[in-house]
């Protein structure tokens, strides 16, 4: 039998454990915490994503794109990047993803580069979330420190994605409450748009927009757009949501706000007469501003909901669960 003194000392030991358990559990993202177990990820993912955005530019809006749709489905846990199985169906044919997401075989390469130097310690949500910086600011955008320290989720969820993307039909109103969900304000969803000054968008999703709205958008701007965009047919064809700098990443897109040429009727939702027209014309003039909000924004969408500590895994392939 344990004597007194015993007893005493694995209580205490059980006493000092029980919050050393809970830290972990509500462990806190950090920049650096990769910094001892896998000190060469920043220049891993940066290498990879400057020869890939060199070789195609609009992957870095590709990889940007990725990382919103994975934080607005259940935080940013990775989910996004999950193949179909049969216990569930993912989110890449979910209505805001089907034929539209692209990096998921950068994103691929990345995790292959990063295992040959860190195995199984790196999650593939944090890659995406180092990736869409990176793409950023290969592109011309600002930088800023990515919190690190997510996990991967074991599912994905094709039900929430389609009820927590963003239409580009949606209407100021309903932006404003899809963010504000999320707990990013109306200011963050008007500087997290600024995204869209880069990449580009598919027919499908600017038809009804420049068709059933022309009379509220520049007339140059709708015959240039239903010249590539027929009234029927042609879903795939693409048009780039900031004409002027597709490829750089700036405050053009607000500009083109202001002279009524956004793509997208959700684009134009932020400058329509409501309580964004401000910051619209705030982020039209000051490119400076617009960096500011958006690495803010982009810190805060980075923080919805991810999984850390014991939470979910560090998936060995980005497309399946362990």
């Amino acid at each position: 039998m344990m004597g007194s003194s015993s007893m005493y000392f694995i209580a205490r030991i059980s006493f000092l454990w029980l919050p050393i358990c809970a830290n972990i559990m509500n462990a806190q993202l950090t920049p650096n915490f990769y910094a001892r177990s896998c000190p060469k990820l920043h220049n891993i993912v940066r290498t990879t994503m400057a020869l890939a955005v060199a070789r195609e530019p609009r992957i870095g809006a590709s990889i940007l794109r990725l990382f919103f749709h994975d934080c607005f489905v259940n935080g940013c846990d990775g989910s996004v990047l999950l193949e179909d199985t049969p216990a569930f169906k993912g989110e890449k044919n979910a209505y805001a993803n089907q034929n539209s997401l692209k990096g998921f075989k950068l994103i691929d390469i990345i995790k292959k580069n990063v295992e040959a130097k860190c195995k199984n310690t790196v999650s593939c949500s944090d890659i995406l979330a180092l990736a869409a910086r990176d793409g950023v600011v290969l592109l011309g955008g600002p930088r800023w420190k990515v919190p690190l320290g997510r996990r991967d989720a074991s599912f994905a969820s094709f039900s929430a994605a389609n009820a927590n993307l963003p239409p580009p039909t949606a209407n100021l109103a309903t932006l404003i409450s899809m963010f504000s969900s999320k707990n990013l304000t109306a200011r963050d969803m008007t500087a997290l748009s600024g995204a869209h000054t880069i990449g580009m968008a598919r027919c499908s999703s600017y038809r009804s927009h420049i068709y059933n709205e022309a009379n509220t958008i520049n007339a140059g701007f709708v015959a240039a757009r239903m010249s590539t965009c027929p009234s029927v047919g042609g879903d795939d064809n693409l048009a780039p949501l900031d004409m002027n700098s597709p490829n750089h990443f700036d405050n053009s897109y607000f500009r083109n706000l202001m002279a009524r040429q956004g793509l997208l009727h959700s684009d134009q939702e932020l400058l329509n007469g409501g309580s964004q027209d401000a910051w619209v014309r705030l982020y039209a003039k000051s490119n400076y501003a617009l960096a500011q909000d958006f690495t803010a924004a982009m810190i805060k969408m980075g923080n919805i909901s991810p999984l850390t500590g014991f939470n979910g895994e560090i998936r060995k392939h980005c497309r399946f669960v362990n």
